[in-house]
Order: structure tokens, then sequence, then C-alpha cells
């Protein structure tokens, strides 16, 4: 009799503070199930784009540091595609590559280009010139310096522009619903006034970004092992 009264005393402060608009443990532990996929569909969509346009920046930037002449067009294109709004550039994609995926993924790769490169090519500039003279006095070949030498050295400039790519892109991928790729921004604009919706979908953006950006620096550890010394 008291486990029902309890129960029942449970769900009434539980539809009460969902009628309210609050914030509902209860709730959120009993409808967390909603958020998996568009976890998942989220995690799908930032890992791709930030891979695909750590890709493109990289063969630029490579291109680039050998052919100084190229940094001023691929800055200024990117810098175009960086600063059109994001609601903006879904929408000017639909009626070419249709609802879904693809649209969303042109649109975030673009908004990663900028940021990639310019980290990548700092890193590349940065590297200090007496390490290349010693590389050089070692007999390497242009490719080997750039491989064995300036990559390597590198690399904490080109992790940088990763991790600010990935946090950059979580949050616009909360928008790629509207090109019809779902993610965690549908769930969060499915019902934006009911504070447990928000705070969960929204939460689980912030914790992915942090797994993300920590993640990065674990990989900048693994690859850099002289920095740790």
């Amino acid at each position: 009799m008291i486990l029902a009264q309890v129960q029942i005393h449970n769900r009434a402060g539980q539809e009460s503070c969902v009628a309210d608009n609050g914030l509902c443990p209860d709730w959120i532990w009993d409808n967390f199930d909603r958020y998996v996929n568009p976890f998942w569909d989220h995690v799908y969509l930032t890992v791709v784009a930030v891979a695909i346009g750590f890709a493109i920046s990289f063969a630029l930037a490579l291109v680039a540091y050998r052919r100084r002449w190229l940094i001023g067009p691929i800055v200024n294109v990117t810098a175009i595609l960086y600063t059109i709004p994001s609601l903006a550039l879904f929408f000017l994609l639909l009626p070419v590559t249709g609802r879904g995926n693809t649209t969303a993924l042109i649109a975030l790769v673009a908004y990663t280009l900028l940021i990639i490169f310019r980290n990548v090519l700092a890193g590349l500039d940065n590297v200090p010139e007496e390490a290349k003279d010693a590389g050089r006095g070692m007999g390497l070949t242009g490719g080997q310096l750039l491989w064995r030498i300036e990559l390597p050295l590198a690399v904490p400039e080109i992790i940088a522009g990763l991790r600010v790519a990935a946090t950059t892109t979580v949050g616009l991928a909360t928008l790629a619903f509207f090109a019809g790729a779902g993610g965690l921004g549908e769930q969060i604009f499915s019902d934006i006034n009911f504070k447990s919706n928000v705070v969960t979908a929204g939460g689980l953006c912030v914790l992915l970004a942090a797994a993300l950006d920590l993640g990065l620096l674990l990989v900048q550890r693994a690859v850099t092992p002289w920095r740790r010394a």
C-alpha cells in the first residue's frame, strides 16, 4: 500500500514537472532512449565532416606550402564559405543535393576548411629553421624533410586546428536537421520550451564536443612523445 502511494506520488510529481516545462530527472531517465539514435547521427555527421575537411585542407596546405601564391586564393575562397550563415548554406544546397546527409556534410565540411588549412600551414611555417637545416645536412630530400621533420613538428598546430574544427562542427551539426540529416538538433527543436529535453540533448552535444577534444589531445600526446620529455 505504501509502495503504491509512493509510486502514485512520484508519477504525479513527474507529470507536474513536465506540465510546468521544468527540469525533470525522472522524465529524462525514462525517455533517454529517444536520444540514442540522434546522438549517433550527430557523431556520424561530426566525425565524417571533420575527417573529409581535414583530408581536403591538409592536401591544399601541402600544395600551398610549396607554391606560396596559392595561399591567398585558398584563404579567400574558404573564408567566403566560412562566413556564409549555416542555415542559408543548408537551404542553398537543398535544391542541388536534396534533403539528407549529403547536404549536411557538404555544408559542415565547408566550415572546417579555413580553420584546418590555416593551422596546417601555420604549423609548417613555424618549424624552426635550424631543424630543417639539420635535415638538409643529413641529406634528406624535400619530400623526406617534409614527412620526417616538418610535419611531425607541426603536429601541435595541426591538432589545435582539428580541435577547433571538431567542437565547432558539433555545434553546427545541431542545425543539420533543417537539411533532413537528423542529429540532436532535431530533438532540441522538437520541444525547445521543455527544459528537460533541451538540457538532455544539449548536454549530449557538450559531452560529444568534450570527448572529441580530449580524444584529439590524447592523439597529440601519443604522436609527440618529445614534447612530454
